[in-house]
Parts: structure tokens; sequence; C-alpha cells
């Protein structure tokens, strides 16, 4: 009986440490299911040829170990000569196989790209991973990996693959009492009072997932930063994180608080022109280096909501940033400077206002410097026009950041695939040199050729056993990841890959699943910001509507001040006749957005102010089309909810189960941003809501008098 007792506890066991909760995200190497397509891959996959000495091609020689026996049900042969049916993994360095072979492709591919190709050696057919340095080599890995998860064939190989961007990287909001400023996925993982001597396996997990789409560096602590992050104790705590995360190409980058030299430097001042306070800079990067010899650099947020800066010492943007690059350049340290500022002192449009005060400094910043500019003017909304500053600052390097954790697309509730805004963006053309000249192209350096090229992306993650919240969400991640990588990459290639990946091969949930997540950024919009809406989120945490908000202590903190309703009408007028935001953007870009008759209906309302009455391209009054884009945004949450039963089975339950618990809340909300935006817009238009619409089932005296105290990631501005 006791036997019978352990024995049902194993399987129990078992059962807990097989459960299907997102933690492997898109790292799931499970038994290939087809039976003929695993003894094919098993034919061409026998036998592992790899002389892992450095940590790199150790983690390469691991993975592939684990993923090839996980998927193929095969043990894996460890050989030390080529046999028929060979992976041959290497550089010219660390395999003289390799060397022999003389692969030209490597001579364009720098440090970070790498071969997978088939290769003929000595009568026997193998496959061969190759690149200039172990990095390469441990992408490489992870990509053949990935041809085998998602059933592609494998016999006439042929990938030449280096990325477009230099620094790939996330942005951690991180606090650290472990609470995440805009996170939706519990708290930080990063437990600093177990650092540095307890360090568990979800840190090399963390490094895992991040090498297997091309991020190669983090930022670990909140723009919003903390002095105390530079200290003694702290520095030995990011080292021993740097140590977990330096086999697979990640580098730690740290936010700076421009007033450390008075924090914990105890000076009297952080002036960047002072002499004292150029030195503490320079002793402290010292510091750093010696704890930490592949540091990244810093991460600035100054003058900007808050936060000391160089203007504080009536300095600039590029004296402060060209302080902390001075110290950071004998060790190849970089400074990504954020242009995220604005003033409400300053009585203009705030989408004008980092352009404002970075253009005029533009060929002013050191060389290891690089702006990072958010994807829009504004922060982070469902949709906004691409920021004026790409393409303004051809003497300046300018990194794109886009906000992956969900602060104003619906929280850890709504399913939004944010790959089609991040496309939508990334192939934004600024003409800023001639037709073509688009924001990838800035970014990636193909147009300005500046020295540095970046992207971040702000990191949704958390330490929720699934990573990141809601199980979509980490197709945010996933997407990010491949899209810094190679931005011409389209939404539906990635999100067919991270489904195959995460869930199932199966035909028929992948098309479907990946038409629900295409459709969904879109269906969010519609129910939240239509027609150009902007930033009318619940005071502070953002979650919810609230476009009748009027109280904050800053006007431009209001979502009245942005929608600017009125009897004669609705939206935001940013052409010559109102705020003249658009004279910031090139010409051609002006004329496409000048004329409201012209002007694309995503954005009239950003850059208009439109008559109730006025007739759109659809042939309806802006009333009846807010009224129709509204409703729509509802049907296609239920369209989606529909979809998701429509594979009921085709899934584990756990995780099936999840999504279609929260579809349900998304639905709920939806009903509920339309149902509050209606019943206030109303107020205005003085036109009731079309009878063949559902109706509000509350007055709005209702929707204004909802609070909510304890919305998580609420709290601080970013």
């Amino acid at each position: 009986m006791k036997k019978h007792f352990f024995f049902l506890l194993f399987l129990l066991s078992i059962n807990v440490l097989r459960a299907e909760d997102g933690y492997r995200l898109w790292l799931r190497y499970d038994k290939i299911t087809d039976a003929g397509l695993r003894a094919t891959y098993i034919n061409s996959c026998k036998n592992l040829l790899v002389d892992a000495k450095s940590p790199t091609l150790v983690a390469a020689k691991a993975e592939l170990l684990d993923g090839l026996s996980g998927l193929l049900n095969y043990k894996i042969n460890l050989i030390s000569t080529v046999q028929n049916n060979t992976i041959l993994v290497g550089t010219p360095t660390s395999s003289r196989q390799i060397a022999d072979l003389n692969l030209s492709e490597l001579d364009g591919l720098g440090k970070e790209g790498f071969v997978i190709k088939t290769k003929m050696i000595a009568g026997n057919t193998c496959i061969v991973i190759a690149a200039n340095t172990d990095l390469g080599v441990l992408y490489g890995s992870f990509r053949l990996l990935q041809l085998l998860q998602t059933h592609q064939p494998i016999s006439q190989l042929n990938i030449a693959s280096a990325p477009k961007i230099q620094v790939r990287i996330l942005n951690h909001w991180d606090n650290m009492n472990r609470t995440v400023e805009r996170g939706y996925a519990g708290y930080s993982l990063w437990r600093w009072h177990y650092f540095p001597d307890l360090l568990d396996q979800r840190y090399t997990d963390y490094a895992r997932a991040n090498a297997s789409i091309g991020i190669n560096g983090t930022v670990i602590s909140n723009v919003n930063a903390n002095a105390q992050m530079l200290t003694k104790d702290y520095l030995i705590k990011v080292a021993a994180l740097a140590n977990v995360f330096r086999p697979y190409g990640i580098k730690v980058y740290l936010s700076a608080k421009f007033s450390a030299p008075m924090e914990i430097g105890k000076l009297k001042t952080a002036d960047p022109f002072d002499a004292q306070v150029k030195d503490w800079w320079k002793k402290k990067v010292d510091e750093i280096y010696s704890y930490i010899p592949d540091f990244g650099g810093f991460l600035v947020k100054a003058n900007s909501e808050g936060q000391p800066g160089p203007q504080n010492y009536q300095r600039t943007h590029a004296d402060g940033a060209n302080l902390l690059a001075d110290a950071l350049a004998p060790h190849g340290g970089i400074v990504m400077w954020r242009a995220f500022v604005y003033s409400n002192e300053t009585p203009t449009d705030r989408t004008k206002q980092a352009y404002n005060e970075f253009k005029p400094f533009d060929g002013q910043f050191k060389s290891n410097v690089i702006v990072q500019v958010k994807n829009g003017p504004l922060d982070f909304q469902p949709r906004e026009p691409f920021h004026p500053l790409f393409g303004a600052m051809p003497k300046t390097p300018l990194m794109m950041e886009f906000q992956l954790t969900q602060e104003y697309l619906g929280q850890a509730t709504q399913l939004v695939y944010e790959a089609p805004l991040m496309k939508e963006v990334l192939d934004a053309d600024t003409y800023s040199n001639g037709s073509g000249s688009t924001v990838a192209k800035i970014i990636d350096g193909s147009i300005d050729h500046p020295q540095i090229t970046g992207i971040a992306g702000v990191s949704n993650i958390g330490d929720d056993r699934n990573w990141c919240g809601h199980p979509f969400a980490q197709a945010n991640w996933f997407a990010f990841g491949k899209l810094a990588w190679d931005h011409q990459l389209s939404a539906a290639t990635i999100a067919d890959e991270w489904i195959k990946m995460t869930y199932t091969n199966d035909a028929a949930f992948v098309a479907t699943t990946k038409k629900m997540m295409l459709d969904s950024r879109e269906i969010m919009v519609h129910y939240m910001t239509p027609l150009g809406l902007h930033h009318i989120m619940g005071d502070g945490h953002h979650y919810g509507p609230s476009p009748w908000s009027d109280k904050l202590g800053r006007a431009d903190w209001n979502p009245v001040y942005y929608h600017r309703a009125d009897s004669a009408g609705l939206g935001f007028n940013r052409t010559k006749t109102g705020s003249n935001a658009l004279e910031q953007y090139a010409p051609e870009v002006q004329k496409i957005y000048a004329d409201q008759a012209t002007c694309p209906d995503n954005y009239l309302l950003w850059f208009h102010h439109i008559s109730w009455n006025y007739t759109m391209k659809s042939g309806n009054s802006l009333w009846d089309e807010l009224c129709l884009q509204y409703n729509s945004g509802v049907t296609g949450v239920r369209t989606l909810q529909q979809s998701w039963n429509q594979v009921t089975g085709k899934i584990d339950s756990e995780r099936f189960n999840q999504v279609k618990m929260l579809l349900g809340i998304q639905e709920k909300e939806a009903v509920w941003w339309r149902n509050a935006c209606l019943s206030y817009f109303k107020t205005f238009s003085k036109q009731p809501i079309p009878a063949k619409y559902e109706q509000p089932d509350h007055n709005l005296d209702y929707y204004k008098t909802l609070r909510f105290q304890f919305v998580p990631g609420s709290g601080g501005n970013n």
C-alpha cells in the first residue's frame, strides 16, 4: 500500500513538473509527434561535433543536446571526428574542420552573424553551424532548433544571418524594492536580497530566452533611477547577474541617476562642468568595470517628470550625456540618453517638446552617446505617428524605444499582439533623405551611418510563472527580439513561428490563432482610441477609460487636453491653424496629414479638430463613424472569443482555459470602454448612439465614479 502511495506521489510530481504553465516560453523541446518528420530529422542530426571550450560554446552545446534529444526523442551521439549525419558546430578558431571549409559567407557577418549550411565533408553529409565568434554560433544553434520546432525542411540548408541593429536591449522598469513600474506580470525578477549568493535557474532561462531571439543587452534598473544601485553593495549583486548572462552574450546596463554624485558621493553639485563631478563619475565607472568587465553602459532619464538632469545647472542634454560618455569611453561603454522630455511650464503642445529640446543639439553628442526616442511623439499610445526626431538628427545616433509592457494597451488582461504596431512605425517613411527613408533605416544606420545603432523594448517580464502575465504577451517579447535582429520580417511570419514554438504546429490552430493575433491590435484601437484619439486612459494607472479627467496636477496629464471635445467637434488640431506640431515632419509627411479631407482616418483626430457632422470617407458623419468604430471593437473581441473556442482540444487545457477566461475579461473591458467613451462624447455631440447598437448599461455618472486604487504597475511615470 505504501509503495502505491509513493508511486502516486511520483506520478503527481511528474505531472506538476510538466504542467503547461507557460514557463518554457517558446523554448519547448517536446517530442515531435509526426513520426515520419521526426525520422527525417534524426537521419540528419544523429551526431554532434563541437569543441566546447568557452562558456558560450558550452551553452550552445547544452542547448543543442537538450533541444535535439527532446524534439527527436533520440540520444544524440557526441563525436570528435566528422561522420555522416553530423551537426558540426564552431568557429574557424575553435574548430579545425570549420576552418578548413573556408566559408566565404562569414566575411560579411560580423561578430554576431552565423551560417547554417548543408555541406559534404569527406563524403559525409553534415549540417554546419559556423560563425566568426562563439556568440554567433550560439545564435545559429538556436536558429537550427527553431527550424525543427516549426517543422521546416533541413535537407538543403543555406542560411546566412546577421543582426541589422547592434544594440538590442530590454529596459526593465524594475525598482529595488521589486515593484515594477508599468509591470503587469508580478514582481521584479531581480531578488536583490538574495544576491549575490543565490541565483536560481530562472536567470539562466531568462538569458536563454533572450539569446534565442537575438537580444544582447538588458537594463536591469528603472529609468526613474535610484542612486543606490551604483553603490558597491549593489554592484557586487549586479556582477553576479552579469556572470550568469555573459555566456549568452547579454551585457548588463544600469540606469544612472544624474544626481548620484550628490546622493551617494556627498558632493555639493552634479553640474557636468564641475571638475569634482567629472572625477567622481570617472572613478565610479572605473569601479563598475572592476566588477563587471563587459558592462554595457548607462541609460539616463534626465530633466523629465521630476528627474534631475543637466538643465538644473543651465547645461544642455548634450553636456549631461557627454559627461557620462567621457567616463565610459575608455572602457567601450555607451550612454543611452532618453529623449522623453516635456515640461508643464512650456506653453506648447507636449508632442513638440522632445523635438524642440533635442534637434538643436544634433551633432553635439559624443560618439558613444545614442539618443533613445520613443516610437511616437507622445507616450506609447495604441496608435500614434512616428516620432519626428527620426530623420531630424542625421549627425546623432537615434535608438528606437518600444513598450512591450502594455501600459496603454490593456495591460495584462488584453490579447494585443504588438508586432503590427512595431512594423507600422519601422516601415513609416520619414522622407528625411528622399522617399524610402524609413524609420527602420534611420535606426539601423543604413542612411546616416552612425557608429552605434540600437533598439530598446520596455520589458513586460515579471516573476509570474509564465513570465509575462497574459500568455500571448510572450509574443511581444519574442516579436521585439525578432524585429530587432531583422526588421524586414513580417508580423505574420513572426506570429507563425511563435505559435508553432509556443503551442503546436497543428495547421488549424496556427491559422486561427495567427489571424487572432494579427487582428488584435486594430480591434483594441477601435474599442479604446479610434480615429486618432489618444491618451484618454484612466488617471495615473492608465487602466480603463477616463476621457473626462481634468483634475490632474498638470494640463498635459489630463485626457481633456488631448481629445479637446466641445460642441463644435473632436480632436487636437496640430496643423498650422493649431499647435503646428506637423511642421516638425518633412514636407512630404506634412502633405499626407495637413488636409483633413485627405488625412488617413487612423490619424484624423490626432492632427485635426473635426466637426461632429463632418462627412468621413465612409460617408458617415464623424459621430456615426465614432459609434461604428467603438462597436466594431467590441464585435472584434467577441470574434476573438469565437475563434479561440474553435481550437478547443488542440492545446493543453491549462493554457487554453487561461486565455479563454482572459478573453472574457477583455470582452467586458471592451464594452466598458465603448459605453463610457460614447456616453461621454455624446454630451458634446448632442446626438444619440444609433439604436442599431447596444446601448450603455449605465449612465455617464456611473462610469465617472469607478475607482481603481490598486491597479498593478501603477505609480510613477516613464
